[in-house]
């Protein structure tokens, strides 16, 4: 399995990105998929996820200005991202190969991850 992501950049406050993964592999539509984040400094933090049969989850942080969709037809993810804020800076992860415990996605040491594409909110 393969993640590629997309769509980082150099903002300023208050305006909107959109973040791209695209994934390869036969199964990935099988599991939970995801975004991450990782500022300066700072361990990596879960910002949503998109499991197989449609439920999504989303970190306090960024609740009602960001939104995660799902093309198993295209293996994508995308983060749609608006309201941006300084906080907001960090390199963001394309997460895949989650877990669906009946409540919640686990991505665990076999889960897959992209290299990251960073997003700069000044």
């Amino acid at each position: 399995v393969q993640l590629v992501e997309s769509g980082g950049g150099s903002v300023q406050v208050g305006v909107s990105l959109r973040l791209s993964c695209a994934a390869s592999g036969s199964t990935i539509n099988d599991y939970c998929m995801a975004w991450f984040r990782q500022a300066p400094g700072k361990e990596r933090e879960f910002i949503s996820y998109f499991a197989r049969m449609g439920t999504t989850k989303y970190a306090d942080s960024v609740k009602g200005r960001f939104t995660i969709s799902r093309d198993n037809a295209e293996k994508t993810l995308t983060l749609q991202m608006n309201s941006l804020n300084s906080e907001d800076t960090a390199l963001y992860y394309c997460a895949a190969g989650g877990i669906w415990t009946g409540r919640n996605c686990v991505f665990a040491s076999g889960s897959y991850w992209g290299q990251g594409t960073q997003v700069t909110v000044s």
